[in-house]
């Protein structure tokens, strides 16, 4: 396959431990991400978002996009999280380029799809600007929620688990 894909396997002893959650032991989510470098701040915020929906009960996987991939695997996932920096004023190229180029456009169609993007702009102009180069790609997804990290929320742990926490509590009224 051609892309990068990472499961966080370890982290599936956590679900003993969980008591509530509206995330169960038989939900596969997956992370489809661009960044332009490897162990950069974006990797650690994908890193550090898997680790949370593992700890809520799901089994987490990992795929670093490419523009003309084949996505046909997402079909085996419930959830879909997307995610990439925005760089020079735009959505990461690999991830917009597989939205436009490759079948995900097509995989997402009715996908449960939680999306993010990390930048320095103000909240206010990324939604305005960044997260909509992402949605008018896709296809009758369902949207569980949408969060612009800034540079210092991509490493705040209680940033993190606000939106997992979003995530999860969206996921559980769709169902």
């Amino acid at each position: 396959m051609s892309y990068y894909s990472m499961t966080f396997p370890f982290l599936r002893n956590f679900t003993d431990q969980i008591m509530s959650s509206n995330i169960n032991k038989d939900t596969k989510a997956i992370i489809l991400y661009d960044s332009q470098s490897v162990g950069g701040s974006t990797d650690r915020l994908i890193d550090s978002i898997g680790r949370k929906l593992a700890e809520t009960g799901a089994y987490v996987e990992k795929a670093r996009c490419k523009a003309n991939a084949d996505y046909s695997f997402v079909k085996e996932f419930d959830l879909v999280v997307l995610g990439a920096p925005i760089y020079y004023l735009l959505v990461a190229s690999e991830l917009s380029g597989a939205l436009s180029r490759s079948n995900l456009k097509r995989a997402l169609k009715g996908k449960k799809i939680a999306m993010f993007v990390t930048c320095g702009s103000p909240e206010p102009m990324a939604q305005f600007l960044y997260l909509p180069q992402i949605k008018m790609h896709l296809d009758n997804p369902v949207i569980l929620t949408e969060k612009v990290f800034s540079p210092d929320q991509a490493s705040d742990p209680s940033a993190v688990a606000d939106f997992v926490n979003d995530i999860t509590a969206a996921f559980g009224k769709s169902c």
